[in-house]
C-alpha cells in the first residue's frame, strides 16, 4: 500500500495576525488549510479579528496586490483574490500584509509561523491563540482608537456615555477570549482536502 502523497496543498498553514501599531496589540493566530484561496482568508481574519467585513480590503503579497477588482475600474492592479490558493503563494517563514478600510487603514502583518499536517479529526480554520481586542469599526483609524480609549478611561469624560454606547456598551482593549474567536469561524469550517495517494 502506498502512503498518502502531503503536498502544501493538504497542510495546515498556522498564520500569525497581527494588527500593526495598534497598542495595546492586537494578534491572531490561525490555522487554516493551504487550499484556502484569499478570499477565505480576508473571511478568517474579519471573523477572528472582530471585524464587521464592512470595508474594501486587500492583501499584499511579494509586492503584488489582491482583493476584489472593480469592473469599472479596468487599470487598476488588483489580482483576484478568489483565484488565488495560500499554498501558491506563501510557505513557511513568509510575511505579507492585509489592510482593512482604506480609510481607518486598519494594517496587519501576517506571518506564516508553520505548514504542518492536518490533524485527524479536526476542523479548520481555527483560532488557537490570540491577544487583544479588536477596534470598534469606523472609530477613525489609530488617531481614533486612541481618542476612544482615552475617553474610555476618563469616568468624568463629558463624551463617555456617549462612547459607551456607540460602541455597545463596555469595551475593554486589552480583552480576548479564544473561544468567542474560535466560534466566529464555525461558519467556515470545513475539512481539508484528503491528502492524495
Amino acid at each position: 500500500m502506498v502512503a498518502p502523497r502531503v503536498s502544501e496543498k493538504t497542510k495546515i498553514f498556522e498564520l500569525e495576525i497581527v494588527l500593526t501599531e495598534v497598542v495595546p496589540a492586537g494578534r491572531r493566530r490561525v490555522q487554516v488549510p493551504g487550499e484556502v484561496d484569499l478570499a477565505v482568508l480576508h473571511e478568517v481574519v474579519q471573523s477572528v479579528m472582530g471585524w464587521t467585513n464592512s470595508h474594501l480590503h486587500e492583501f499584499e503579497i511579494v509586492g503584488r496586490r489582491y482583493g476584489i477588482p472593480d469592473p469599472d475600474w479596468p487599470g487598476q492592479d488588483v489580482a483576484d483574490e478568489t483565484k488565488e490558493k495560500l499554498f501558491r503563494l506563501v510557505k513557511a517563514g513568509d510575511r505579507f500584509g492585509y489592510v482593512y478600510d482604506f480609510g481607518d487603514n486598519w494594517a496587519h502583518e501576517i506571518t506564516v509561523e508553520a505548514v504542518a499536517a492536518v490533524e485527524p479529526g479536526v476542523c479548520y480554520p481555527r483560532c488557537v491563540a490570540g491577544q487583544g481586542a479588536c477596534p470598534p469599526e469606523d472609530v477613525g483609524g489609530i488617531g481614533g482608537y486612541e481618542d476612544f480609549q482615552a475617553v474610555l478611561a476618563d469616568p468624568d469624560h463629558p463624551d463617555r456615555a456617549e462612547r459607551l454606547e456607540w460602541a455597545g456598551g463596555p469595551f475593554d482593549p486589552h480583552r480576548f477570549d479564544p473561544d468567542e474567536a474560535d466560534r466566529a469561524l464555525e461558519w467556515l469550517a470545513w475539512r481539508p482536502l484528503a491528502p492524495t495517494s
